[in-house]
């Protein structure tokens, strides 16, 4: 058996709503994910929720330079697996809820693109409102947030785009992955 898949499996078990799958996502999803990034040098990219690194790898062939990505992951199992994949990476271990703090302690007041494979829609409102609110106020007017989800509506809820500003567009459907997914991209208005 695949050691991610292992790894990831373990994780679900102690704590399906926090990691939110069963399996990684399949490398169809992670290219397609890697896709809406813009190459640019300097453009900060942020991977929120990178598990075992399936969409982490597809940043990097890509083509984003390490210095310019840096992986947000909660799980230790996953961060370890993650610092053994990819050691040139900034591979932070945090909680997403403390993403806008921990970044201005290492003078990262602003990003580009935040590419998330969190669990949005398995998270209370008061989690996803902390994740949300940090992430676009990072972003600032230019910036773009991608996620997939499993469902068939928006990863981000009506009530959290328009408290926010946001609008969101729906990129594409991903069937080549367990289960299937959407990817969206959203922007302030």
């Amino acid at each position: 058996m695949n050691w991610d898949l292992l790894l990831f499996l373990k994780a679900w078990v102690r704590s399906p709503r926090k990691v939110g799958a069963v399996i990684p996502s399949s490398p169809v999803l992670a290219k397609a994910m890697a896709q809406q990034v813009e190459l640019e040098p300097g453009r900060i990219v942020v991977e929120l929720g990178a598990g075992t690194g399936s969409v982490t790898q597809a940043l990097v062939q890509r083509g984003i330079r390490p210095e310019d990505l840096i992986v947000i992951e909660m799980d230790p199992v996953f961060c370890s697996r993650l610092r053994q994949r990819f050691p040139q990476l900034r591979i932070l271990n945090i909680d997403a809820t403390r993403l806008e703090p921990v970044l201005r302690r290492h003078q990262i007041g602003h990003v580009d693109t935040i590419v998330s494979s969190l669990p949005l829609l398995s998270l209370d409102r008061k989690t996803q409102s902390t994740i949300l609110r940090q992430s676009f106020h990072l972003l600032g007017a230019g910036g773009t947030f991608i996620q997939y989800t499993y469902g068939v509506g928006p990863p981000i809820r009506s009530l959290f785009c328009r408290a926010l500003g946001l609008s969101g567009q729906r990129i594409s459907q991903i069937w080549r992955n367990m289960p299937p997914a959407t990817i969206w991209r959203f922007r302030h208005k």
